[in-house]
């Protein structure tokens, strides 16, 4: 593996609540290497949002430790990138404006950035629908926009919180093809949270496989595709033996 970039270490994660303490996380011992694509797979509940959430700085942990190049993570910090579940696009800006967003945040927006938010909106697309407004665009256009938001301050980490689980499964694959197809061209650190095993196997160089709460990693999987992926992967038989694999650890005994 390359070198290491993402560092985790004994991480626990315990919520208190009014009914009692939540046991999130219970020792997750993870290191991701620069470059890497992973996905984090496992059941509802299992913990692998909170883990996200500590990486993107959104969320504390109670014990262990977390870093990113080598520095703890204690709050949001501008290499990371993060893509959630819904678009949450704004819907009075148009869409090169809620691409631009993290950079306004932080200082004037210059022409350089448009520039750049432009070339990533043509790089997936979008060029023409810069103007457009998030509820003129498909649910799928708008997760492309929310991707390139993620990546328009070029961090070198990349969080993503199951972002298509809402699409429909041709949408799903498209998009699925689409990441593969700018991870491979920006060499970013992707971490995926996914609930589908065959997403997860079809983007990951490696899947991280999760069991019930408290989170814990059962299982690492390298997946040996290399770093382009087709649609015709779905169909090969290393696919479908990798994939069933994995199921076996979700198969529930009635």
């Amino acid at each position: 593996m390359s070198q290491t970039l993402i560092d985790i270490s004994g991480l626990n994660k315990v919520f208190a609540t009014k009914t009692g303490d939540v046991h999130a996380l219970s020792d997750v011992n993870l290191t991701i290497g620069t470059g890497e694509f992973v996905s984090l797979l496992g059941p509802s509940g299992c913990g692998k949002t909170t883990l996200l959430k500590i990486l993107a700085g959104l969320e504390d942990h109670t014990s262990g430790e977390a870093s990113i190049s080598g520095a703890p993570i204690t709050k949001p910090r501008g290499d990371v990138g993060v893509v959630f579940q819904k678009p949450t696009l704004l819907p009075w800006r148009n869409i090169e404006d809620n691409v631009l967003l993290p950079i306004e945040l932080h200082r004037k927006v210059t022409p350089k950035d448009r520039a750049a938010a432009s070339a990533l909106l043509t790089k997936v697309g979008l060029g023409e629908f810069s103007r457009k407004h998030p509820d003129e665009l498909s649910g799928g256009m708008q997760q492309r926009a929310a991707i390139c938001r993620a990546l328009v301050h070029n961090p070198d980490v990349l969080l993503m919180d199951e972002p298509f689980g809402a699409l429909d499964a041709m949408t799903r694959d498209a998009l699925n093809v689409e990441v593969n197809r700018i991870w491979r061209d920006t060499a970013k650190t992707v971490v995926l949270i996914t609930h589908s095993i065959p997403e997860a196997v079809f983007l990951s160089e490696r899947v991280i496989v999760m069991g019930p709460r408290p989170g814990r990693i059962i299982d690492i999987i390298d997946i040996p595709f290399g770093k382009e992926r087709t649609l015709d992967l779905l169909g090969s038989s290393e696919f479908a033996r990798i994939s069933s694999g994995i199921r076996k650890y979700f198969e529930v005994t009635v």
